[in-house]
C-alpha cells in the first residue's frame, strides 16, 4: 500500500473480473461471453470506419447510436443514455440517482459490482437476501431506501423476476429509482423497458457486451424518463465527455441493424444452454433455471476441486467463494463443441 494514497483508496476492496487467461486451446466458460461472433454487418461497418475520421473526437452525445436504440426499444432520443459498458453506466447511476440518505437495497447474492460502487461513493446500503432456492423476492423490498437495484436475470444465479412483479414494485416504491440491470435479458426474460412509459423512477440497463457479442468494444445504455437520463448526463460530462469512441458506436449502429443475426445467435445460445442443463443433471448435478447465457450449477463434488480440475484440462468456469455460493459453479453456455467438451470433462471429475 502506497503512503501517497487518499484514505479513501486504502479503504476499497476493488472488484474482481473474471479471469481472462493466455492459455493455448482454451474453454473459456468463466465470463459469459458470446461464443459467436459479431454480426457481419458490424466487422465490415467498424471496417470502413477505420479511417482518417479517427483523427477526430467522436461525437460526444453518440446521437446516431442512441437514435438507433431509441428507435429499436420505441422510444425517444431523450430516454437514451449511452457508456463504456453497462459498468459506466451502472457508475453514473449510482452517483446520479442512487445516493441519498436512505440506504440503496440489492440482493445479497448479486452482481459484486454493486457493494464497490457503495463504497467508492459512499453510499450506504442494505443487501436483501435471496430465498432458499436463490429466487429474488420483490415484496422483501418493501422497506425504507434511497433506491433499489437488481439484475433480471439475476447474476451469478441466472433467476429472473416477472415484468408483472417489477410493475408491483414500482407501483409499491414510487419515490425512489429503481434500476433494472438487464445485461442478460436477451436470453429468456422479459424486459422492463416498456415500463417507462408508466413510471419516470424506472431505468432499465443493459449492454451489447453479451447478447450482441461486443465485450470487446463496451458499448452500454440506460433507457428511461428524461429526467433520469439528464441526471446521468450531468454525471457523465463532469467526468468524460467522449465515453464512446467512433468505432464503438459505429459498430453499435450497425448490431440493432442486424436482428436477423441477432436472433438466430441468441436462439441457439438459449437452445444449448437447455441441452448443457439436461446433461449436467444427468451427471448428478444440481442446475438452477436459467433465463441468462449461463447456468448456476452445483456439482455433486466439491465446487472448488472441480474448478481446479476442469482448469488443468484446459476448461475455465467460474467459482465464487462466497458465503452461501461456495458449493456453486457459474458456467457460461459456449459453442456446442465446447459444451460437450464440458460435459465430458465433468463425467470424468464426477464419475472418474
Amino acid at each position: 500500500m502506497s503512503r501517497f494514497w487518499s484514505q479513501q483508496v486504502h479503504a476499497l476492496t476493488p472488484y474482481v473480473p473474471g479471469e481472462q487467461p493466455q492459455m493455448a486451446r482454451l474453454i473459456k466458460l468463466n465470463t459469459n461471453e458470446n461464443p459467436y461472433p459479431p454480426s457481419p454487418k458490424v466487422i465490415a461497418a467498424v471496417q470502413a470506419a477505420a479511417d482518417a475520421r479517427l483523427r477526430r473526437y467522436p461525437d460526444p452525445a453518440a446521437t446516431a447510436l442512441r437514435q438507433a436504440i431509441a428507435d429499436y426499444h420505441q422510444v425517444a432520443l431523450e430516454n437514451v443514455f449511452v457508456g463504456n459498458g453497462s459498468d459506466e453506466v451502472l457508475a453514473h447511476t449510482f452517483q446520479a440517482l442512487l445516493k441519498h440518505p436512505a440506504p440503496l437495497l440489492f440482493p445479497d447474492i448479486t452482481y459484486s459490482f454493486y457493494p464497490v460502487y457503495c463504497a467508492l461513493f459512499a453510499i450506504d446500503y442494505r443487501q436483501v437476501p435471496l430465498r432458499s432456492d436463490f429466487s429474488l423476492c420483490l415484496q422483501d423490498y418493501e422497506q425504507p431506501n434511497g433506491g433499489i437495484i437488481f439484475p433480471n436475470p439475476n447474476a451469478p444465479t441466472g433467476r429472473a423476476v416477472a415484468l408483472s412483479e417489477i410493475e408491483a414494485l414500482l407501483q409499491r416504491n414510487q419515490d425512489s429509482v429503481v434500476v433494472v440491470d438487464e445485461a442478460y435479458v436477451d436470453f429468456g426474460a422479459d424486459s422492463a423497458i416498456p415500463l417507462i412509459q408508466v413510471y419516470d423512477n424506472l431505468l432499465v440497463v443493459q449492454t451489447l457486451s453479451k447478447s450482441r457479442s461486443l465485450a470487446g468494444l463496451r458499448i452500454g445504455f440506460a433507457i428511461g424518463h428524461a429526467d433520469l437520463i439528464e441526471g446521468l448526463t450531468r454525471v457523465k460530462d463532469s467526468f468524460n465527455s467522449y465515453p464512446l469512441d467512433h468505432l464503438a458506436q459505429v459498430a453499435g449502429i450497425a448490431s440493432f441493424a442486424d436482428e436477423d443475426y441477432f436472433q438466430q445467435t441468441r436462439q441457439r445460445i438459449m437452445a444449448d444452454r437447455e441441452r448443457l442443463q439436461e446433461a449436467l443433471i444427468a451427471l448428478g448435478c444440481e442446475v438452477l433455471p436459467s433465463a441468462a447465457n449461463f447456468l448456476f450449477v452445483r456439482p455433486p463434488v466439491a465446487a472448488a476441486e472441480v474448478m481446479q480440475a476442469l482448469r488443468s484440462q484446459g476448461i475455465i468456469v467460474r467459482h465464487f467463494n462466497a458465503p452461501r455460493i461456495q458449493d456453486w459453479l457459474r458456467i457460461s453456455v459456449g459453442a456446442a463443441q465446447e459444451n460437450e467438451a464440458l460435459v465430458q470433462a465433468l463425467r470424468e471429475i464426477v464419475h472418474g
